[in-house]
């Protein structure tokens, strides 16, 4: 959760552009990031997969009207609401946009290419979001901003006082020296949300990826030896850590998407 879903760029930008406080073009260079292609497929009234700029302009003319990320997980559809293709889809990418106004959602599908275990401009990576059909309904489990801050700050102390507990190596230097990184690149000018978000919105988000970043640094994709970085990190132990942080990483996984729909629902209050 260090870094953000490409949901959360399409949906953010997208937004900004949909209120028009950005062009096109900066839109679409801002979704793609460092990306080297997005295009967007079944788009309705296109026969073949087109760019950003085109994409987001047609769902304007269809009716989109605010964009919305979900993420969901196994057992928690986040911010999804059918039909069950769609959600299916989603759920195996992790990922999705839900356009209101035009009843349509995106999932995306990555392509990369380059070095095995590259990273950086060494990878090639191209984006393909699948444009498919969605219900017009109200998004499950996503909490209001003012929800979502008060979830996250009893959430940090809980992800805190689990490393402590656990005795994660992470907890100590590591875990300092990656959150050090994290407000580097935060300091460096990385924008974390478009034009047209409330600063709660920008807080929520900050926070909410700050409570990823001990997550991910709890549980390692890979086991480490007993000893490296200050302490052993067994199987056993990697799921008695997913099962105490499970709780801290669905709340921070709400504050997201919390955030990255305030724009949307910020705009439908003000049209009540």
């Amino acid at each position: 959760m260090l870094d953000e879903p490409r949901s959360g760029r399409l949906a953010s930008w997208g937004n900004a552009l949909l209120a028009g406080l950005v062009s096109p073009d900066e839109a679409a260079h801002r979704i793609a990031d460092d990306d080297a292609v997005h295009r967007v497929a079944d788009l309705p009234g296109e026969e073949a997969p087109v760019g950003l700029t085109l994409a987001l302009g047609r769902l304007r003319r269809l009716g989109a009207v605010g964009l919305r990320v979900a993420l969901p997980v196994p057992g928690h559809p986040l911010g999804l609401s059918g039909p069950p293709e769609f959600n299916a889809r989603a759920l195996e990418a992790g990922e999705a946009v839900l356009a209101t106004g035009a009843g349509l959602g995106l999932v995306p599908e990555i392509y990369e290419a380059g070095p095995e275990g590259g990273s950086g401009p060494d990878v090639h990576v191209e984006v393909v979001w699948h444009c498919l059909p969605v219900r017009e309904a109200p998004p499950a489990d996503v909490p209001s901003l003012g929800e979502a801050e008060r979830e996250l700050a009893e959430a940090l102390r809980d992800a805190t006082e689990v490393l402590s507990k656990l005795d994660v190596a992470g907890a100590g230097p590591v875990a300092q020296a990656a959150l050090e990184a994290y407000r580097a690149r935060a300091e460096a000018g990385r924008q974390v949300l478009a034009p047209g978000y409330p600063p709660r919105a920008v807080r929520v988000l900050e926070l909410a990826q700050r409570v990823g970043a001990l997550i991910d640094i709890a549980l390692p994709q890979a086991p480490r030896a007993v000893g490296e970085h200050g302490g052993a990190v067994s199987s056993s132990e990697i799921a008695a850590r997913a099962e105490a942080l499970r709780p801290v990483e669905r709340t921070a996984r709400r504050a997201q998407v919390a955030a990255y729909n305030s724009a949307v629902e910020e705009r439908e209050r003000r049209g009540r």
